[in-house]
């Protein structure tokens, strides 16, 4: 993979680059074509948002169209800055943010708590997506088109993964994680590694997580390998063949993430 740095974007392609930011490990995704530029993700509040959109208008001028690759609140609670541009969103992104966003304004002051970061104490009314993924869509961002799909469930119910074909560039969201163990708080870890393997199908050159630094399509696939090692002790424990103790030392992941993995199966007690 070749990067190079353009002030504070890293630029994968021609008109492809991604923002990192130190907060969560945090990475925003720009594809810019020649009339439309697509925003993809929008950060932890309204403020984090302008910012980040002063940052899209260093790059360039044109409308923008933004993208949530899920309603998790590092993702998606700057989206007002961006406005009146169309903000696409799974369908259970959108009816999750219609509810008003206090789950996800509660976990950013938790997190700033924790961090000891102020942040505006008055809750957020979340953006709610006016366009839907409820199949593959094309956007055309002018002499450029993207890929908006949803492979499946994973690290929740609605996850967008945004595919640039002529770049060969796949912003993956939390679908996968680099630095760090994927977050199971939400997940489907029985489902997750084939929504992994549907994107690994489009033979990315270079692939963009939601935290953590761009990696290539060798990385992904390890880490696919290590969600099915994971959800094969998940349905193990499931199925009674294994003690959930068992399963935390056979992990390929933490034993706190696996345990959150365990926990999503509903097992009685």
């Amino acid at each position: 993979m070749t990067a190079h740095m353009t002030t504070q974007w890293i630029e994968l392609a021609d008109g492809v680059l991604v923002r990192r930011y130190a907060e969560l490990d945090f990475s925003v995704g720009l594809v810019i074509g020649e009339h439309t530029a697509l925003v993809i993700d929008t950060r932890s509040d309204p403020a984090q948002g302008a910012q980040l959109r002063a940052a899209v208008r260093e790059g360039t001028q044109h409308p923008c169209t933004v993208v949530l690759t899920h309603a998790h609140f590092d993702h998606c609670l700057g989206t007002a800055a961006f406005l009146p541009a169309p903000v696409w969103a799974h369908p259970r992104c959108r009816d999750d943010l219609a509810r008003g966003g206090a789950a996800q304004y509660a976990e950013a002051l938790a997190f700033s708590r924790a961090q000891r970061m102020p942040r505006d104490p008055e809750l957020v009314r979340p953006v709610v997506p006016d366009h839907l993924v409820t199949e593959p869509v094309e956007i055309d961002l002018g002499g450029r088109r993207v890929l908006l799909t949803h492979p499946g469930l994973g690290h929740t119910d609605h996850d967008i993964a945004v595919w640039s074909p002529d770049t060969g560039v796949l912003f993956a969201g939390d679908l996968l994680e680099q630095g760090a163990d994927p977050d199971f708080t939400d997940a489907y870890p029985l489902h997750w590694p084939a929504a992994v393997t549907e994107l690994l199908r489009l033979r990315p050159r270079i692939v963009v997580p939601g935290h953590g630094n761009p990696v290539d399509a060798t990385f992904a696939a390890a880490q696919r390998d290590d969600l099915a090692t994971l959800a094969n002790l998940c349905q193990a424990v499931l199925n009674g063949e294994l003690d959930p103790e068992d399963a935390v030392s056979a992990s390929p992941f933490s034993s706190s993430t696996t345990l959150t993995a365990l926990a999503r199966l509903h097992l009685p007690g």
